[in-house]
């Protein structure tokens, strides 16, 4: 079973870039630390957004707490099982 586990954050003004930083360098590292990955993905979208998909070959590892001071409000996350792939 593949789980995709989806971590999205609303940059504070203007430091989406910084937000996207702090993933790269601290969470995907604390998840590929993580049994079961499979991949992950880096997405940034308008409003400052930073998103964070990655697969799972069983449930989601945990991605750490982002520095407050990057976000502008709580970190939203989801999980999502596989149901079919073309």
């Amino acid at each position: 079973m593949t789980v995709a586990a989806m971590w999205e954050a609303r940059a504070a003004e203007g430091r989406a870039a910084e937000l996207a930083a702090w993933v790269l360098a601290e969470a995907l590292p604390a998840l590929r630390a993580a049994a079961g990955l499979e991949r992950a993905e880096l997405l940034t979208a308008s409003g400052d957004r930073v998103l964070l998909i990655s697969w799972w070959t069983d449930g989601p590892g945990p991605v750490p707490e982002a520095p407050a001071g990057l976000l502008s409000r709580p970190v939203h996350r989801w999980s999502f099982t596989r149901q079919h792939v073309e």
